[in-house]
């Protein structure tokens, strides 16, 4: 038959778990080497206002994913006021209500944002041009004249946005400009300019961000459009581009404050810079599972660490495919080393080897004993589950007696399979003899030993817990393994007399 459906479902299998595991590292920065930090911004907006003694209405704009930060967590501290986040023209908006309020009253927004130079904000609309702008007079002709001059020193939306801005400020800064601005501010001037000369653009705020600073106010930026690519404009300098310390704040073209029933209003805010474990800081995203974003983080914590264990078990599960398939060795049982590199990962490699050799001796022993009574299959194999949970029971609490506390992790022994390994043993100890029983039981523990310095590696706990795409990849490499028909390494030992001659 082909094998090339064969080969076609591994190579699918391969590259959708490549590509799962691709998508979460890029589009939610999850990192792929445990203990990787990252920057987090926390911002602490504060509003002030005086209400009046009647209904009040508190709206105030928000941050949200954007080019170079990832909104974390946000919340609120707002006594008595109701809540309500909502969108509005393509950004997000806080609203704060309280039916009577009178005095001084103080409202908190707190945000956290993540420093992700791979982070995108969602596609912004451009702003839609107004019908009709109306000057008075003589403000017609001194913006008629700003523009014509800005218009032919330009050749692109961008270009006359720089050019117009250059000829509002500093040395080419000319009379009408300067009249404009005797009527207008600056920000807005510029944006019914642009508008004027039919560029889309609107006014956005941005905060900079510093370590440690408080009472800081936001500032404003011209954000102007080219088809569906848009730029930042200074307002003052007019330089072109984004910098890297500016988060913005409002980018709906809004203002950033609006407040019914109160005066007085204003915001101000305060920002602290931390690192945190790259895991924990994207975390939150992660609780949120779609099609491509399948994770196990929406589970309560409880089903998390369990699962973290489980996911474990193909990596086992390879090591055993890769060692008796290629390499040649025997174990007892097929998948015996892999429970029994789980117990080790509880109980610590040397305390779990000293616990597993002295309960299978002892159990041998003492089945060796019960072949004697010519018991039935299912009772003899009964008795040895008994009579390993008695000797696990003893050895945990003369452990503890003599205060090694090391001993009571014992009971994470698989009881089963350590009654079915006692039982495999003593039936081959009959059948094949010792050496074999010694060949099989090396090879288990073997297996086993090298199972867990693999389940119990850092990296790999943390990849096959945040990716779990690389399933489908290890079911992809245990099925190459599994089509392999040729010599095991151990094998090959019996051309040797061959090599010499």
């Amino acid at each position: 038959m082909s094998r090339l459906p064969f080969y076609l479902l591994v190579s699918l299998l391969m590259l959708v778990g490549i590509g799962l595991s691709l998508h979460r590292h890029l589009q939610f920065d999850v990192p792929w080497f445990p203990g990787e930090q990252r920057q987090v911004w926390e911002i602490e907006a504060q509003i002030n206002l005086t209400a009046r003694g009647e209904p009040v209405i508190v709206d105030m704009a928000l941050p949200d994913h954007q080019q170079g930060y990832r909104l974390l967590t946000e919340h609120t501290a707002s006594s008595g006021y109701g809540l309500a986040f909502r969108e509005e023209n393509g950004g997000r908006r806080a609203q704060w209500t309280i039916r009577e309020a009178s005095g001084p009253q103080q409202l908190y927004y707190t945000v956290q944002m993540l420093t992700a130079p791979d982070a995108r904000g969602p596609l912004q609309e451009p702003p839609a041009l107004p019908r009709q702008i109306l000057w008075e007079r003589p403000f017609d002709t001194a913006a008629r004249q700003v523009i014509e001059r800005a218009w032919a020193r330009s050749a692109s939306p961008h270009t006359f946005a720089r050019e117009l801005i250059r000829d509002m400020s500093g040395e080419r800064q000319g009379e009408n400009a300067r009249l404009l601005l005797t009527q207008f501010e600056r920000a807005p001037l510029l944006v019914r300019l642009l508008n004027e000369a039919g560029i889309a653009a609107r006014e956005v705020s941005g905060l900079y961000l510093e370590d440690g600073r408080r009472r800081q106010n936001l500032s404003s930026w011209i954000q102007v459009f080219d088809g569906d690519d848009w730029a930042l404009f200074q307002p003052e300098t007019g330089e072109q581009g984004r910098p890297d310390d500016l988060l913005l704040w409002e980018t709906a073209g809004q203002a950033v404050l609006e407040v019914q029933g109160g005066s007085n209003s204003r915001v101000s805010f305060s920002m602290l810079t931390h690192n945190q474990p790259a895991a924990s800081a994207v975390r939150s995203q992660l609780a949120d599972d779609t099609l491509l974003n399948f994770s196990i983080h929406s589970l309560p914590l409880e089903e998390q660490a369990l699962f973290q264990t489980i996911l474990l078990i193909p990596i086992g599960a390879l090591v055993v495919v890769l060692l008796r398939i290629l390499v040649g060795i025997k174990t007892s049982g097929t998948f015996m080393p892999v429970l029994i590199a789980l117990a080790f990962i509880q109980t610590s490699l040397l305390t779990g080897l000293i616990g597993f050799l002295l309960v299978v001796a002892v159990g041998l022993v003492i089945r060796s004993y019960l072949s004697h009574l010519n018991l039935l299959l299912v009772a003899r194999v009964s008795a040895v589950i008994i009579t390993v949970i008695a000797i696990i029971s003893i050895f945990s609490v003369l452990s503890y007696r003599f205060g090694l506390n090391a001993g009571l992790t014992i009971t994470f022994f698989p009881m089963i399979i350590l009654a079915w390994t006692i039982e495999r043993m003593s039936i081959l100890w009959e059948e094949e003899g010792p050496k074999e029983v010694l060949i099989q039981g090396g090879g288990s523990l073997l297996t086993a030993v090298l199972a867990y310095l693999a389940m119990n590696n850092p990296w790999i706990r943390h990849v096959t817990f945040n990716f779990l795409g690389l399933q489908l990849v290890l079911m992809s490499l245990i099925l190459l393994a599994g089509n392999y028909t040729g010599y095991r390494l151990l094998e090959l030992r019996r051309f040797k007399p061959a090599a010499e001659d």
